[in-house]
């Protein structure tokens, strides 16, 4: 197994590096404008300790909406189902900065993973509590999962966000105005903002995703129960309006971010995280998606 997996994300980050449509690096924060394409990377950390890697698998990226996830956890973890009354759990169809869908539904996003949903989640989280404390636990919280204390947030991706983020701060005044931001939008989206930019490599990546892989894998840092939740939602709500695309072609759990990350899951079996950082018109990393769809098909991995 470990000798065939090592071999196919060889043959895979090969087959990648040769592509010369790769998609657009996400130049709308000049920061990540700056990130050379012609990166990737592919690694496979599986439920009983194994791990492989391929490409630049130790260049660290901007994790950017990956983050979702594990500030969804924390989130779900604090404030339980109450959470739910504040934020939907459906596929959007729509792009992930909309703010039509928003207001067409009064305030309250359609899901966590849309940058709305995600405002609200990181409002939860913050809870009367200052910025630092809320980024604190969600930097501890992603380095537990991979077990891995060297993962920081990058303040010059911050702050490249926040002084751009005029479209964010549209929707945190928006959700403010319907009563569903409780604290200022420049206290929620600073946070926010620093959230996203949290760098990290993609092997880290891949080892952080291994408390969604459920069926006992270590480390164990949601209820079973919880591991499911998550997985389902990134299914239908994690490529936002790409969400049905991403899975009938790769039939996998996942989240991306316009970093160029894809953090996927197998249940029971793997966590994968793939990075090149340029992306298709939704948003998803173009060879990242191209990658997931040739290891599903060649490990037959699908939850279908």
């Amino acid at each position: 197994m470990a000798a065939d997996m090592q071999v196919l994300l060889d043959r895979i980050s090969a087959e990648m590096q040769s592509r010369t449509d790769r998609g657009a690096v996400a130049s709308y924060i000049p920061e990540l404008g700056q990130v050379d394409p012609n990166q990737f990377a592919i690694a496979v950390a599986t439920a009983d300790g194994g791990l492989f890697h391929a490409g630049d698998a130790l260049t660290r990226f901007s994790a950017q909406s990956i983050t979702k996830v594990f500030t969804l956890a924390i989130a779900l973890g604090r404030a339980g189902d109450q959470l739910w009354s504040r934020v939907g759990r459906e596929p959007s169809g729509t792009a992930f900065n909309s703010i039509v869908q928003l207001e067409h539904e009064r305030g309250r996003p359609r899901n966590p993973f849309v940058n709305a949903g995600a405002i609200v989640t990181t409002d939860a989280l913050l809870a009367g509590r200052a910025p630092k404390e809320a980024l604190a636990e969600i930097l501890a919280f992603i380095r537990a999962a991979a077990e891995d204390e060297d993962i920081h947030i990058n303040k010059a991706v911050a702050g490249s966000e926040t002084r751009h983020g005029h479209r964010n701060f549209a929707l945190a005044n928006f959700l403010a105005s319907f009563g569903n931001l409780k604290n200022t939008p420049e206290k929620t989206l600073g946070t926010y903002f620093h959230q996203c930019a949290t760098e990290l490599t993609t092997v880290q990546l891949a080892k952080a995703g291994r408390f969604l892989i459920g069926g006992g894998a270590k480390p164990a840092l949601v209820s079973q129960g919880r591991v499911r939740r998550l997985n389902a939602l990134m299914l239908t709500c994690g490529h936002y309006d790409g969400s049905g695309e991403f899975a009938y072609r790769v039939g996998l759990p996942a989240k991306s971010g316009v970093g160029g990350g894809i953090l996927a899951i197998v249940p029971g079996k793997a966590s994968i995280a793939v990075w090149s950082p340029g992306l298709d018109h939704n948003g998803n990393s173009k060879l990242g998606t191209e990658a997931m769809e040739v290891l599903a098909r060649e490990m037959d991995w699908s939850v279908f």
